[in-house]
């Protein structure tokens, strides 16, 4: 298998809430060892399914209110009142560093502040969903929250889905395997294709 490049790269995969994009970055950390995953902050309640650290570094809003005093952040929105997300400095620095790719699974005003910030370093990815409808089908199927907290993350939904031509490719998650692989083939595209050739 090919290691990673000397430089760093970044893959941006963002998309409404339900459209797959976890599952999709999942594959493909699983797939390329050259790839590694950057870990966000947050301050929503952890599920039972996650772990600290690995899913995201979960802090209190003052602790993330905090860091963001300290710049320690690249980019942070406050999604929902007092629910932060953020991107922490030092997780860029600690992929890089290990000769990895990073891989982020971000909402879109984050994708779009470091795509602005790295430029052509990163391939910012938009998963869309077959149709809205479906979308907020598989939301509603999940069964995950209240009544007001679904109403609330579909017009974020709305809202979200009117970024997709900003991002450098959109990628429809019709059919999971057919997803999995365009994006197997824009991950080795980037990284090994035309665009990592010019760049030697």
């Amino acid at each position: 298998m090919k290691t990673a490049s000397k430089e760093g790269r970044m893959f941006i995969f963002t998309a409404p809430s339900g459209a797959g994009k976890t599952t999709i970055v999942r594959h493909l950390l699983k797939t390329y060892d050259f790839l590694d995953f950057s870990v966000s902050a947050t301050t929503r309640a952890m599920r039972d399914y996650e772990i600290d650290g690995k899913d995201y570094y979960f802090l209190t809003p003052e602790e993330f209110r905090t860091r963001v005093d300290n710049d320690d952040f690249i980019e942070w929105e406050e999604v929902y009142e007092d629910q932060y997300y953020g991107t922490l400095k030092s997780e860029v620095e600690r992929v890089w560093e290990s000769g990895k790719h990073i891989v982020f699974d971000i909402e879109v005003k984050g994708a779009t502040n470091i795509k602005n910030q790295y430029g052509n370093k990163c391939q910012a990815i938009f998963i869309k969903p077959p149709s809205l409808e479906i979308l907020i089908e598989r939301l509603t199927n999940r069964k995950t929250e209240s009544d007001a907290s679904l109403k609330k993350r579909i017009a974020r939904v709305k809202k979200e889905m009117t970024y997709q031509d900003t991002f450098d490719a959109i990628l429809v998650n019709d059919l999971l395997q057919v997803a999995l692989k365009e994006a197997e083939f824009m991950v080795e595209t980037f990284v090994y294709g035309k665009p990592f050739d010019e760049e030697e």
